[in-house]
């Protein structure tokens, strides 16, 4: 998820290169993905689920059924999925049998007195009713009911911060993603067309003027981008060569009323692909496709199918390079989100201040370190530090979220590489996304993180990675005059031994600042001297 931001670096790079009842209580603003994992799920690994849902626009309503396919590690009376008070429950068959069951707030509990046995599990739930609706997407998410210019429908879902319990049964944690992929059978009016994960496998027409849309995905995927699109869409599309050698189109899912804007669409994705291919690997879901659906809202990372809701505005920049923001950010989540997944939600920078950092690594690549600097200088001043990045751990979405993720966790990153150097960090990034391997089913905390920067660099970074990410401090620098052309800097709290980088009136100085207190550093410059010139640190220099 993109958090807009503003975005002050545009005019610096231009000086710088020239629980209620299910009828009464539609609030949901209380819901969280996420956050402590409940013994009874912790059982539980989901292998896939198969959706298969009627929707009625006019009501704005959807019914159907999910199935779900699962293991459990040991026997248990009670099977928990999570499921959105507003939509009820009609009928629950484990294992072909019909079953028993409760439903309770935003719980299903079904239970056997005889229990369910360690192993293979087929559990079908059948359900329907009118899902939440999304207050302001994608933060507030739930379904969006409007319409195109034309006056056709157009139906988005977003689930991010509440989890996509908000429209289906499932075991809503980050920790646990379909091993064996996702079957989507949407039923909606003919005419209409349905974006959605995977690949199409077809669509069937039906009674009254209806027709199902089958969209399967082999992947793992997360619950939150197990949604779908609907509208009067047209598709344009393209092949793109992987870095890697593999054939993937391209396909872009726009409103009629937009496709003069598709083409150009198309030739930013290929673009951003090759850039994000160089920093990250190669494409991620070669075997499925690179999606892009048009939405009423700002976009989301959904996995195969990037929604994009940016109206087709661009930041212009020198030779002619259009840049949506939104557009980008959402795409560098195939890599980071998507591929590369937190365990938990505490740990949720991992894939948006690393993906943040991505659109630094996208000016870098397009206009020059000048341009990197820049975003890097804006994200600076986007930190508010009020909390630590990682606070905890077992947290939900909506206990970790803020704009700290993003832009500290960028600037993390940015520090890492002046600690590293080039030559070691940017491999070393390379490498943490390239080796998790298909099916892309591990999950990774801030601590998985840490170890592998430490194997790699050959440093203990432990003393970096705590100091940015689980406090609120600073590095606090004091520089002080004694007589006119001598200044004495000291420093209070390096967390570890650091290069640092002094601008005097005769060039730049380099020196390594020590975790010890150590004796105070000299410095002889006709001019006030500038500590670290570049901005490499979370700091604050203070003038005596």
């Amino acid at each position: 998820m993109y958090m807009k931001t503003s975005r002050p670096f545009l005019l610096l790079f231009v000086l710088l290169v020239s629980t209620g009842t299910f009828a009464q209580n539609r609030d949901i603003s209380y819901m969280s993905a996420g956050g402590k994992l409940r013994p009874l799920q912790a059982i539980m690994d989901i292998r896939h689920y198969t959706l298969a849902l009627n929707v009625d626009i006019p009501k704005k309503s959807i019914d159907g059924y999910a199935e779900i396919n699962l293991l459990l590690s040991k026997t248990t009376d009670t099977l928990l999925f999570d499921l959105v008070h507003l939509l009820r429950v009609s009928k629950i068959m484990v294992d072909k049998k019909d079953a028993g069951f409760q439903q309770k707030g935003d719980s299903i509990f079904i239970i056997s007195n005889k229990g369910y046995k360690e192993g293979k599990h087929t559990i079908r739930i059948n359900y329907g009713g009118e899902p939440p609706v999304a207050v302001r997407p994608p933060w507030k998410g739930g379904f969006t009911w409007t319409t195109d210019k034309a006056g056709n429908p157009w139906v988005v879902i977003n689930c991010q911060l509440e989890g996509a319990k908000v429209y289906f049964p499932c075991k809503d944690h980050p920790s646990d993603e379909p091993n064996e992929g996702v079957d989507l059978f949407v039923t909606i009016p003919k005419g209409l067309s349905v974006a959605g994960p995977g690949l199409l496998q077809g669509v069937e027409n039906g009674a009254n003027n209806r027709a199902t849309w089958h969209w399967k995905t082999n992947y793992t995927i997360s619950n939150y981008c197990v949604v779908f699109n609907i509208a009067k869409y047209k598709v344009y599309s393209r092949p793109y060569t992987t870095v890697g050698g593999h054939t993937v189109p391209i396909q872009f899912y726009v409103l009629e009323e937009d496709t003069a804007h598709a083409e150009h669409v198309l030739d930013i994705r290929a673009r951003d692909t090759r850039i994000l291919e160089k920093y990250f690997g190669e494409y991620a879901w070669f075997k499925e496709k690179i999606g892009i659906a048009e939405v009423p809202n700002p976009g989301m990372e959904h996995q195969t199918m990037v929604t994009y809701g940016d109206k087709f505005r661009y930041d212009k920049y020198p030779g002619g390079l259009d840049y949506s923001a939104n557009l980008f950010h959402e795409f560098g989540h195939e890599w980071w989100a998507n591929k590369v997944t937190n365990k938990d939600w505490a740990h949720m920078w991992i894939q948006e201040g690393i993906n943040t950092y991505a659109e630094a690594l996208f000016f870098k690549e397009t206009l020059g370190e000048a341009a990197y600097d820049s975003v890097i200088i804006s994200q600076r001043a986007g930190i508010r530090n009020q909390q630590p990045v990682v606070k905890a751990e077992e947290m939900g979405m909506a206990e970790v979220y803020n704009g700290d993720i993003y832009n500290k966790g960028s600037f993390f990153m940015h520090t890492l590489r002046h600690v590293l150097g080039d030559s070691v960090f940017f491999p070393a990034l390379k490498k943490f996304v390239t080796d998790v391997k298909y099916p892309y089913n591990q999950f990774f905390v801030t601590q998985d993180v840490q170890d592998f920067f430490n194997k790699e660099s050959g440093c203990d970074l432990s003393p970096l990675f705590n100091f940015y990410l689980r406090t609120t401090n600073t590095m606090d620098f004091e520089l002080k005059r004694t007589r006119p052309e001598i200044y004495i800097l000291s420093i209070k709290n390096s967390p570890m031994d650091l290069p640092l980088d002094i601008l005097t009136d005769q060039g730049i100085i380099h020196t390594i600042i020590s975790a010890n207190k150590s004796t105070p550093f000299k410095i002889v410059s006709k001019t006030q001297p500038v500590v670290d010139p570049k901005g490499w640190y979370f700091k604050k220099v203070i003038m005596q």
